[in-house]
């Protein structure tokens, strides 16, 4: 039974990814997952915060938010007090980004991540860790042409997607209306190497068990393979 848009249960929604999409940004990338587009960039700043030793290497950290016309209905901005659900996204960009990066060949400097959701249809934060990672390429890019860092600090691919239950049916990539009937919603990011980095499960209507977790599994490192191939050929393409 074909899902709500014709897609096959174990099918991404189309993706597209514009690297460069900025100029000025040291990095940057536009991500499409169906109808989410997210604006991603990456930029060097130079030292690292207050708390964290010198020795200890760089940083890397990020920030996250919706746009006031990313939803149906107006949003509004977080100009003085960001709220609980968009420092739960940034974090968890941060976090994914980080386990991929070697803090030592950062020197002491700090890459900031922006990621901005154009507009939302489900997967904003899957579809945000996407992007990042082909922005934080690109701006390593120039920190080595502009001698900022001696070798990359990049040590592997790292892509996420949202997986979940629907009735009796398990689904990849899952968009609003999807997301917003499931009975399991699943968030999974996984490296090039296949090791997973975050896994976020909740049962919204009825527990799942651990068969069924097994196999959202499996079908999440499948998806994420085939967004690792989309994020290996747009960084292959020349700006």
């Amino acid at each position: 039974m074909a899902r709500h848009d014709g897609r096959r249960v174990g099918e991404l929604r189309p993706v597209e990814i514009i690297r460069g999409f900025t100029s000025l940004a040291h990095g940057s990338a536009l991500i499409r997952c169906g109808h989410t587009h997210v604006l991603c960039t990456a930029s060097w700043v130079s030292g690292i915060p207050k708390w964290k030793a010198p020795e200890s290497g760089g940083w890397l950290t990020a920030e996250y938010d919706m746009l006031p016309g990313s939803t149906g209905q107006r949003r509004q901005r977080n100009r003085y007090r960001v709220d609980g659900r968009t420092v739960e996204i940034q974090r968890l960009i941060g976090r994914v980004l980080r386990a991929v990066v070697d803090f030592e060949a950062l020197g002491e400097n700090t890459l900031l991540l922006d990621c901005d959701v154009l507009q939302a249809d489900g997967g904003t934060r899957v579809t945000a860790i996407t992007g990042a990672y082909v922005a934080l390429n690109d701006a390593v890019r120039y920190g080595l042409r502009e001698r900022l860092i001696r070798e990359s600090p990049v040590r592997e691919a790292v892509a996420a997607v949202s997986v979940g239950r629907l009735g009796n049916r398990t689904l990849l990539d899952l968009d609003y209306k999807e997301d917003k009937q499931a009975d399991v919603d699943l968030n999974v990011a996984m490296t090039g190497s296949g090791r997973f980095v975050e896994v976020q499960g909740t049962a919204e209507q009825a527990p799942f068990t651990r068969a069924e977790l097994d196999k959202m599994l499996q079908l999440a490192s499948r998806g994420i393979r085939k967004l690792q191939a989309a994020q290996a050929g747009a960084l292959r393409k020349r700006r």
